[in-house]
């Protein structure tokens, strides 16, 4: 009977361990709430951890070292009662193909979260069911992870996980929490991140990151100047987006999770390349304009 137990043990920890599509930094920063009880909000954190990894997100195998490296930050910011206010960081990095170096993907803040919990509080989850704005949160948010990681290696790769990610902001609709709705405050909210996506008046977003990635940055380790010309098509496809609509909430957070690796990539670059990109980036990003001068300034290696 012993022996039984122990397969059958290592058997559901071996499946534990292949469930794992991502190895997620989830952490909770509770030091702005007075009086915290902070065995509350590790346990809390602990139980966010067991979500991502002990469940399966994605449709294929993943081995150890593809496995997608990104964080969930939650810094909560009030307490009433059991309702939490917090902002969220959210980070997502690809591996460059022949390198050792880490892409962002993503990384901004997400400043309308709102979630109800109580100790001892379990994290239910059911697809196509908002039982907990927790749990649909940190869903949506895996899902947008798979959604830009598979964009950005396969044409349209992405397109299954950005449809379930979109399926999660409709069902969240129904409730009082905000960050899924299209009439609040500004855009710059999860409902109008999908929107943005799932348009297909946008859908050069999505050639984008492959292009990007896939025939720029994965080249660059063979073929520098081969790649540094693609990622300089790639952006004027979002040049030809933001001529059709200047201000899309997936444009800000593009240009807030790329604009420094853009700058260092066109450092490099000949100086028809840097004039091109600094007029690009100037235009779609007019409100730091100045910041992409450093890549006219730069002299680049002979």
């Amino acid at each position: 009977m012993k022996n039984i137990v122990l397969s059958i043990f290592l058997l559901l920890s071996l499946l534990a361990v292949n469930a794992q599509d991502f190895q997620c930094q989830v952490s909770i920063n509770s030091q702005k709430i007075s009086g915290t009880n902070y065995e509350r909000y590790n346990a809390l954190q602990q139980e966010l951890y067991k979500f991502v990894h002990e469940r399966k997100w994605c449709q294929y195998n993943l081995k150890i070292n593809e496995r997608f490296e990104c964080a969930i930050v939650l810094n909560l910011e009030s307490q009433s009662g059991d309702i939490i206010t917090a902002t969220t960081l959210i980070q997502l990095q690809r591996i460059v193909y022949k390198s050792n170096y880490k892409s962002p993907l993503l990384n901004f803040q997400d400043k309308t979260v709102q979630f109800t919990y109580t100790d001892g509080q379990s994290l239910e989850y059911v697809e196509n069911s908002n039982m907990n704005q927790l749990t649909s949160l940190i869903a949506f948010y895996l899902n947008f992870f798979l959604g830009m990681e598979f964009d950005s290696y396969e044409q349209g790769g992405g397109t299954p996980y950005f449809a379930k990610a979109q399926n999660i902001v409709t069902l969240c609709q129904n409730g009082t929490e905000p960050g899924w709705k299209p009439f609040e405050t500004g855009q710059a909210n999860r409902y109008w991140m999908m929107e943005n996506l799932n348009n297909t008046s946008y859908s050069k977003f999505h050639d984008f990151f492959y292009q990007y990635h896939r025939l720029g940055l994965d080249v660059m380790s063979e073929s520098p100047d081969a790649g540094r010309a693609a990622i300089l098509e790639s952006l004027r496809l979002l040049q030809q987006v933001n001529s059709q609509r200047s201000g899309l909430y997936m444009m800000q957070i593009i240009i807030q999770s790329k604009y420094q690796e853009i700058i260092e990539i066109f450092k490099e670059g000949s100086p028809t390349e840097k004039a091109q990109v600094v007029t690009i980036m100037k235009q779609i990003d007019p409100a730091n304009a100045s910041r992409y001068d450093v890549i006219s300034q730069s002299t680049s290696p002979k």
